[in-house]
């Protein structure tokens, strides 16, 4: 019941990107070879190629697309999987701070311990890759459909190569249920756009897919059952052309006139907390707005409602990693600092922002900066900054903030401590009472030259008679 077949379709110009297909006779079949009217094993690489190269400049070339093909005793067919997945892991290091890397799939994946599962027992995709990494999925069945149950990612911290300098050395564990929607038996799940999944500090992202567990009679089903990824949630947005755009021919039209584009308004604010056990750890309210300078400027707002916290809180540092939709991450990474014998203070030390493609997990833009020092405040206090502050992260990327207020340590009772405010707010607390006080000051001058006028004016009265 675990005879099969695996191929790796590697996406990196220096390797062959397609598998060659056996000669017929050889020892051993291709991946497809008892798919009927599924394509080849090399057909279907070029499949992916097509895309994997056009996406080449924004680093794509890391990953690996997996085929793995699980046949029965009689050497047919049983579960069918072929996909592309990716792994980012926040991890401790030696000094105490923490770390993001990406976990990419190797040229060479094994699937030992994959089975096909029956009524009774559970199918089974397992991989093996890297310096003693692997990644599997159980999936259940019942009388009319299948899905995904447990994921299982193991990643080993020994491979320096991938995890340097970290703290914890060995294979670490990461366990999360499957929140994909059961599959009816007989159809094929597929999933071209990229999804996320996060769990204990690492988020596994999957585009790419088609799966089909139990399957019939050794062939591929040809229905199908889209993610919701896949589901388009508007209809698109078609620019005038003169394609899609009618004028009578007798009629001379005078040129639209040209509007200015609509501002992008000031983004949302969100509430975002941390906790270790039962115990909040990191508050943090905050509006983003992102600047991203490509091939023309582009503004996006972090939207709080689709926007899910994760990260770590610690004695000398402290993470917030923010993910807005599956398509943008952005990093605060906070830092504790000895500014006297006993006095210490904590900052933000770097932050770091990744644009996702949804249609199919690549970066789009990836930026980083770990030379901040700002929001300085004492520990145990909060920092709070209601006007609108750049963060300057590479010449590409930038990160607006607006209604700031963050506690990464010391909190108590799950509220913000005594706020320290920035420059900004001071000097607009400091220009209120000013101004406020020139009013008034203004308003007495006026009642008394008002005063002036009507007594000379009654004097005068008073001399005519």
């Amino acid at each position: 019941m675990t005879a099969g077949e695996l191929s790796v379709a590697p996406a990196r110009r220096s390797h062959s990107l397609c598998p060659a297909v056996p000669a017929a006779g050889s020892g051993s079949s291709s991946t497809t070879a008892a798919m009927g009217a599924r394509p080849s094993a090399a057909s279907s690489c070029r499949r992916l190629l097509v895309p994997l190269l056009l996406l080449g400049v924004s680093g794509f070339f890391q990953s690996y697309a997996v085929e793995v093909d699980i046949k029965d005793a009689s050497n047919a067919t049983c579960l069918y999987a072929d996909w592309m997945m990716r792994f980012l892991i926040t991890y401790e290091l030696n000094n105490g701070d923490y770390n993001t890397t990406t976990l990419n799939l190797s040229s060479s994946v094994t699937h030992n311990g994959s089975v096909c599962g029956n009524d009774t027992q559970a199918a089974l995709v397992a991989v093996q890759f890297g310096e003693g990494h692997s990644w599997s999925i159980n999936i259940t069945k019942t009388n009319e459909t299948y899905q995904g149950d447990f994921i299982t990612l193991t990643y080993n911290t020994n491979d320096t190569a991938v995890f340097p300098d970290a703290k914890r050395k060995g294979p670490v564990t990461v366990l999360v249920k499957d929140p994909l929607h059961p599959v009816q038996l007989n159809t094929v799940f597929v999933c071209h756009n990229s999804y996320l999944i996060e769990a204990e500090n690492t988020t596994q992202i999957f585009w790419n897919v088609t799966m089909q567990a139990f399957v019939q009679n050794g062939t591929l089903s040809k229905k199908e059952s889209r993610c919701s990824a896949d589901t388009p949630t508007s209809a698109p947005t078609v620019p005038p052309t003169t394609g899609n755009v009618t004028t009578a021919s007798t009629t001379t039209l005078s040129p639209a006139p040209t509007t200015a584009p609509k501002p992008v308004e000031n983004p949302d604010t969100g509430n975002y907390s941390l906790k270790t056990g039962n115990k909040t750890c990191f508050l943090a309210t905050v509006g983003l707005q992102l600047n991203v300078s490509q091939d023309k400027p582009l503004l996006i707002n972090i939207n709080p409602k689709t926007t899910v916290a994760d990260g770590a809180c610690g004695n000398t540092t402290a993470t917030l990693k923010l993910n807005d939709g599956n398509s943008t991450l952005i990093g605060f990474t906070f830092a504790v600092k000895n500014t006297s014998a006993n006095v210490q203070k904590f900052y933000l030390r770097e932050v770091n922002v990744t644009l996702l493609n949804r249609q199919n997990g690549s970066v789009i833009s990836s930026a980083d900066n770990s030379n901040f020092s700002n929001w300085d405040t004492f520990l145990g206090s909060s920092y709070m900054c209601r006007k609108e502050q750049t963060l300057q992260i590479n010449e590409d990327v930038q990160v607006h903030t607006f209604n700031l207020w963050i506690q990464p340590f010391l909190v108590e009772a799950n509220k913000f401590a005594t706020a320290e405010e920035c420059i900004a707010d001071s000097d607009l607390n400091f220009l209120i009472p000013i101004a406020v006080g020139m009013a008034l000051g203004f308003l007495i001058i006026l009642v008394f030259v008002s005063y002036i006028i009507g007594r000379r004016k009654s004097r005068t009265g008073y001399q005519s008679v």
